[in-house]
């Protein structure tokens, strides 16, 4: 099953995030939020973001739901801690991080493949909502 990591520079919305898409996931979905830093402050931690990756990895792969331009600068520098074989079945997903990570937990629960869960959640960016 694809694992599901959230990257938001605030550990609540992260964990907020989760929250939400663990209502929507089938049991066992690994689903990690990776937001904040260690401190509680605002921020990426690319140490985090790396363990969080690992943590959410079964061997199918994983998509990383981010909010802003640096939390995917903090993945690709988390990417580079990781061995080649993990780092491969890795994606960063261009979409609207609570709409997409939503979207990718349903996809990903369906047992889609990594492709299929990347391009859920970038679908994503065309949901209307009125």
């Amino acid at each position: 099953m694809v694992g599901i990591v959230i990257v938001s520079h605030s550990q609540k919305v992260a964990e907020g995030i989760r929250e939400m898409a663990l209502q929507m996931a089938r049991p066992g979905q690994l689903i990690i939020a990776a937001g904040g830093m260690d401190d509680g402050g605002i921020g990426t931690d690319v140490v985090k973001v790396s363990e969080a990756i690992v943590a959410a990895h079964s061997g199918d792969g994983v998509v990383v739901m981010v909010d802003l331009g640096s939390a995917v600068m903090s993945t690709d520098t988390a990417l580079e801690l990781l061995d080649e074989e993990v780092r491969g079945k890795v994606k960063i997903a261009d979409a609207p991080i609570l709409e997409g990570t939503i979207s990718a937990v349903v996809e990903a629960s369906l047992g889609s493949s990594l492709e299929i869960v990347l391009a859920t959640a970038e679908g994503a960016r065309n949901f209307k909502k009125c």
